[in-house]
């Protein structure tokens, strides 16, 4: 089930005015995919990209340049490209001084395309690989590389240069409308996972798109949101992912985010922009705006916004007053242009790639199979309930058991050819299905697919279909013939809007009685229930996990989802998951609960100066009083219970970690060395977490533990053994210190601990540091424009 969900205020304008004006201007929509004019000095190959976009500045006119740092807009019915329909934006060309224009397209799941155009029989379908927080369940950085690198062979194979992904927000709070485009609630699992991403896609010459940068953590008035947070927590927690990525991947743009921080809009910030992602990181590529972000077209290019997207006449228009008034110099006009025409010329479109519109479906869904299985994540398996014996009876309950959610909504969806359900792969695998509860199951679903009215348009969600209610009697007369019960639990969520705690990440009463009716039915007969959570977020499992034998997360596995469940649930995989979230027990317990979606400060719904028919939203805040106390630093520091710990997960074998050795190089850079063995009787793969404790008598207090490396295995046949290698630095050990603006290790007693489960004990060691050391120079300051003072680290000092 694909639903494309509310998206008006990133590309619903056409609805109401037919398109965003393309401006009459250096261009016209015609010569925007005209290929450079070879007989431009300007257009030598040996030249590298940055000398081409150096030397090139020079020759444009002030109104070339006004143009080329604004997309060329956005139609309804072709997207933001007429060479590539569906795809969200363009670059402008000027064939004749040899630049090609450009074509960004979404997604963090795969390329984001029209799957059909005017005139044309062909089709365009996309491989819709499984969601980010499915990547990050594998802990497998090697295979996720490998879906980057088919996700950039089909952007290629369709023309496009820039894929819009991934999407690396932390699920700070399990409500995010968009948690399932991010990868977790911890910024090296985040910043790891995204770095394979981005070096896969542009191993084939498509760039990446890094996003949202940064904070972009929730849905509600998100346009208009103050996100206020410490700068300890910025630097820890909100900007450390990115920092990974851009550091280990160098992708070729950023995305700034909608929101502000500190009160600023992040795309209006030099501090974040210019300071610290390109000063302190290094970051040599191009930014570009969220679709309709910010508030000033002159202030977002002073801060190194390179390129306002899609582009609309507002944006020139701004940026001209910007210059008239001094407000803006032509200066950094050229700076912005330079970094954009770097990666234009770094582009396949610069070196007049043909691109043929025939990707390897058929491989790429090869890979989205591999890694939503791998992403499987098995939490439950009382008395080995799992797997299921071949060609046994199962009576397969919920209703996406029989429609699937292959992933969220949004600019995160996908237009995949098909979509493989559960109850398909169950009997592709040879089992046997309760026919009459089948043919309830799919009546229900025609029946309730014909009340929904119909669209307003393509953006118009669908309402949610409730689950089917089961009679008592019914389950009693299907467990009787049958040798086991699934039942699909299904959530969805995308942009615009954040989840509600009642019926979304609590379950609804039909939910709650269908559980108690279907366990009560099979035990009684001596049967056992398996429960499948085919979800993009968190759900409530506290309260029924006890009434099932087994509990499997799926996730959104993208269009292969119902062969990966049947790979796991009959043992063809042995599942190899862990969670890359917490899953608490109850909403209450998240630390940001009282506080999130934010606070509304002014009930007046603000304008859009880009995108009048739509409205900005309420301007809202949102105060991260949790500081650096996020997911499993939260739960773990303040000793609350929790239904499932952040990156644990079951197999069907055992596994061993023995024979921990840590050294250290003048607490400069350490090695940790330890075994792995498969004490079971099944073949699988086990991921090393490591956690560093650090001594709490300092100065700055910190979380009980931190990951800080992970690795995964192979594949470990039964009584094999795999050594394992990890690297531990000093700027591992180290925490910021916001008075300062250095990342400083405090003297003390660290704990090395490695394991495969946060809250196991695994096997662990310890070192000293003698003097507090600082790994980084004085940093940029971030502070907050309103004091943060967190409850949570006030309540344990």
């Amino acid at each position: 089930m694909r639903i494309i969900f509310f998206m008006a205020l990133t590309y619903g304008v056409c609805a109401v005015t037919g398109c965003i004006n393309h401006p009459k201007a250096v261009t016209s929509p015609a010569q925007l995919n005209t290929q450079e004019d070879k007989s431009s000095p300007l257009a030598d190959k040996n030249m590298s990209p940055e000398d081409r976009a150096q030397h090139l500045v020079g020759q444009l006119s002030l109104p070339q340049k006004i143009q080329l740092v604004t997309g060329v807009g956005f139609s309804l019915e072709t997207g933001g490209s007429s060479l590539v329909p569906g795809a969200a934006g363009a670059t402008y060309a000027v064939p004749q001084l040899g630049i090609p224009s450009i074509v960004l397209a979404d997604g963090p799941a795969g390329v984001r395309i029209n799957p059909k155009r005017a005139n044309d029989p062909r089709s365009y379908y996309a491989t819709a690989f499984p969601v980010a927080t499915v990547l990050a369940s594998t802990w497998n950085t090697g295979l996720v590389e490998e879906v980057g690198t088919a996700m950039g062979n089909e952007a290629k194979a369709y023309g496009v240069d820039i894929l819009l992904g991934p999407g690396m927000n932390i699920q700070m709070n399990p409500l995010g409308g968009r948690n399932y485009e991010y990868f977790s609630e911890d910024p090296l699992v985040t910043g790891k996972m995204a770095a394979a991403i981005v070096r896969g896609v542009q191993s084939r010459g498509v760039g990446a798109t890094v996003k949202h940068f940064v904070a972009n953590n929730l849905e509600t008035n998100r346009l208009v949101l103050n996100a206020e947070i410490d700068e300890r927590a910025l630097r820890e927690i909100y900007l450390k992912g990115f920092e990974i990525a851009v550091r280990e991947s160098k992708p070729w743009a950023v995305m700034s985010s909608y929101n502000k921080l500190n009160g600023t809009y992040t795309s209006q910030n030099k501090s974040l922009l210019i300071d610290i992602l390109r000063d302190e990181w290094g970051f040599d590529g191009m930014i570009m705006t969220d679709w309709f972000s910010g508030d000033d077209s002159g202030a977002q290019m002073t801060a190194g916004n390179d390129l306002l997207m899609p582009g609309v006449d507002r944006n020139r228009e701004e940026i001209r007053q910007a210059l008239q008034d001094g407000s803006l110099s032509e200066a950094d006009i050229d700076r912005n242009l330079v970094n954009i025409l770097g990666v234009v010329f770094r582009s396949l479109k610069a070196s007049n790639y043909e691109f043929d519109n025939n990707p390897d479906l058929q491989a790429n869904a090869g890979f989205a199979r591999q890694a939503a299985t791998e992403g499987v994540v098995l939490l439950k398996n009382t008395n080995k309930t799992l797997p299921i014996p071949g060609r046994s009876k199962v009576a397969v309950f919920g209703i996406t058991s029989y429609d699937v959610i292959s992933g969220g909504t949004g600019s995160g969806d996908v237009n995949e050819a098909y979509t493989v359900s559960l109850v398909q792969a169950l009997e592709s695998q040879q089992f046997v299905l309760n026919a009459d509860l089948k043919k309830q199951y799919e009546t229900y679903l025609q029946k309730e697919k014909a009340k929904r009215p119909p669209r307003k348009n393509f953006f118009d969600p669908h309402p949610s279909i409730p689950e089917m209610k089961i009679s008592a009697q019914a389950a009693r007369r299907w467990a009787k013939s049958a040798d086991i019960a699934i039942f699909t639990l299904g959530r969805n969520s995308g942009e615009f809007n954040d989840r509600k705690i009642a019926g979304d990440f609590d379950l609804t009463p039909v939910e709650h009685k269908t559980i108690n009716i279907i366990s009560k039915a099979f035990h009684r007969a001596g049967k056992k229930v398996v429960a499948l959570l085919n979800i993009g977020n968190v759900i409530e499992t506290a309260s029924w996990k006890d009434k099932v034998d087994a509990i499997v997360v799926p996730w959104q596995g993208g269009q292969e989802a119902g062969n990966a469940m049947a790979d796991v649930l009959s043992g063809a995989v042995n599942p190899s998951g862990k969670l890359p979230v917490t899953f608490p027990n109850r909403y209450a317990d998240v630390p940001s609960a009282k506080n999130f979606p934010g606070r509304v400060l002014s009930e007046t719904i603000l304008d859009n100066p880009y995108v009048p028919q739509f409205p900005r939203g309420m301007e809202s805040e949102m105060r991260y009083l949790d500081s650096v106390f996020v997911g499993y630093r939260y739960y773990d520091s303040f000793k609350k219970d929790v239904s499932y710990p952040f990156g644990c997960g079951q197999s069907y074998t055992q596994f061993t970690l023995s024979d921990l050795m840590v050294t250290m190089e003048d607490n400069s850079q350490g090695r940790i060395d330890l075994k792995v063995t498969n004490t079971g009787s099944v073949a699988g793969k086990e991921v090393v977490q490591l956690y560093v404790t650090a001594p709490q008598s300092g100065r700055l207090q910190k979380p009980k533990h931190e990951l800080k490396a992970f690795q995964k295995t192979r594949l470990l046949a039964a009584n094999e053994s795999q050594d394992v290698h990890l690297n531990l630095s000093a700027e591992s050990l180290a925490s910021f210190d916001d008075k300062l603006h250095q990342w400083v290790v405090e003297p003390g007693e660290y704990m090395i601990r490695a394991t495969n489960c946060s809250r196991n004990p695994g096997v662990s060691s310890k070192i000293s540091v003698g003097n507090e050391q600082t790994t980084s120079p004085s940093l940029t300051p971030l502070p907050p424009s309103q004091s943060i003072l967190s409850p949570y680290i006030q309540s344990s000092n």
